[in-house]
């Protein structure tokens, strides 16, 4: 669709509004003169007529009735003698007979004679305009009846108002250049449109080359396409890279850990490995976290509440104060996804509700083909102005950075990460014991 400023809109709805009023008015005049029968010249009728008074009037009275059916387009005037000689112009000739047969056998002569009217402004436009016509009728008294008539409205030889040709004409070349100016934009919309759609996660589709359109719009055509490939290459080459550190650097933490069983001391061997673990663990949600932004997740159909159900029952066998209530219909709700994914998105909102929060209260349920996951801990809240920080990496609530009171500030970007990889959308409110509360939607899966 073809978009304008407003501006541009209000201008064109201006003259869309003149315009029509103008074809309005024109066309209500020309009807109004075709039903009248005067569009351009006197009827044959209104001659007869004034030829039938002219004769019964009194030589006194024959001024007083000329000067009352004058008018500006309408000279009116008696002279003796019979009429000129007969015009040779074809027009006018088929004009006379036409005229003949309406005027009671009187004779009739069709003429141009000079114009009289009053011109002030633009003479030549003026007598451009005037469309006379001199009718010469022979009265039976022997005299002749001149009238000089003028169109109220410049009109062609068929009878149009002058310009309607020219408007029309004008009114197809705008179509016509309208439609030949959204062909050629047409690449461009279809460009805006692609860029909204360039997603790194998936292959987009490159735009078909426009060949038919100016060079410009081409040659941006192709430099996007040329984009897009260099985007998708860069961020292959890039998970590849991340793949192959994270595969030696769990190698190295697997060799370190193995040397770590050997410290005597057990206490220091807890804390060695408890650090070993939060590497690991950390380089996997960040792993994780760039596989679900570059569409490396794999896809299955999960029962979303039994995989959540699962992680509420290892953390309660971990002592952790961790419970879940489901709501009706809510049982049998299937999500299409990565499994390890979702349950990595579960492990972690219930992590920092139990570290930030002391217990994790969760609630399943069924929203709008939508499956609503919210985790409610009972902590002092996250401020709202604080919330969206949540969600940045590396971004904490205590922000000493001491591993012993929180995590790497990883745990929520990863989450949003993966939920909107999911088609889903993650978001922070308040719990009704005022605590932090962690709502997640995610599309529910429905067969066609």
């Amino acid at each position: 669709m073809l978009r304008l400023s407003l501006a541009t809109r209000l201008a064109l709805i201006i003259l869309v509004g003149f315009s029509t009023i103008l074809i309005v008015l024109v066309a209500i005049y020309y009807l109004r003169s075709v039903r009248e029968g005067e569009l351009a010249h006197p009827s044959p009728k209104r001659l007869d007529a004034l030829a039938l008074l002219i004769e019964q009037a009194s030589p006194a009275s024959r001024g007083p009735l000329l000067a009352a059916v004058a008018s500006p387009e309408f000279f009116v005037r008696v002279e003796d003698g019979a009429s000129r000689a007969p015009a040779t112009d074809l027009r006018l000739t088929t004009m006379r007979d036409a005229y003949a047969a309406g005027l009671g056998g009187r004779a009739v002569e069709i003429v141009v004679p000079p114009d009289r009217r009053t011109k002030r402004w633009f003479p030549r436009l003026a007598q451009l305009m005037a469309n006379a016509t001199e009718f010469r009728i022979g009265l039976r008294t022997g005299e002749t009846l001149v009238v000089d008539a003028y169109t109220r409205l410049p009109v062609t030889p068929l009878g149009l108002p002058v310009g309607i040709g020219a408007g029309l004409f004008g009114t197809v070349v705008a179509l016509l250049a309208l439609l030949v100016m959204h062909r050629e934009t047409r690449p461009l919309a279809q460009l805006a449109a692609a860029v909204d759609r360039v997603d790194l996660s998936s292959n987009t589709p490159a735009l078909v080359e426009a060949r038919r359109s100016a060079p410009e719009i081409r040659a941006v055509v192709t430099a996007f396409n040329r984009l897009q490939g260099r985007l998708n290459e860069m961020l292959r080459a890039r998970m590849t890279l991340i793949g192959g550190i994270a595969h030696d650097v769990r190698t190295f933490a697997t060799r370190l850990r193995l040397r770590v069983e050997q410290i005597p001391e057990s206490e220091e061997r807890l804390r060695a490995i408890t650090d070993i673990e939060d590497m690991i663990r950390l380089l996997d949600d960040a792993l994780l976290s760039a596989r679900a932004g570059a569409g490396g997740l794999s896809q299955e159909m999960i029962e979303f509440a039994a995989l959540v159900q699962e992680e509420v029952t290892d953390r309660q066998a971990q002592s952790d104060a961790v419970d879940m209530t489901m709501e009706a219909g809510a049982q049998g709700a299937i999500v299409l996804g990565d499994r390890l994914a979702l349950r990595r998105i579960v492990a972690n909102v219930i992590d920092n509700a139990v570290k930030y929060g002391r217990a994790a209260h969760l609630r399943i349920g069924l929203r709008q083909r939508s499956v609503l996951v919210s985790v409610d801990d009972e902590g002092p809240g996250i401020p709202e102005a604080s919330r969206q920080a949540m969600f940045e990496p590396f971004n904490r609530m205590e922000t000493s950075r001491n591993r012993a009171t929180g995590g790497a500030g990883l745990g929520l970007a990863v989450v949003r990460a993966l939920v909107e990889a999911h088609g889903g959308t993650v978001d922070i409110a308040t719990a009704p014991g005022g605590g932090a509360r962690i709502n997640i939607v995610l599309p529910t899966f429905n067969a066609a």
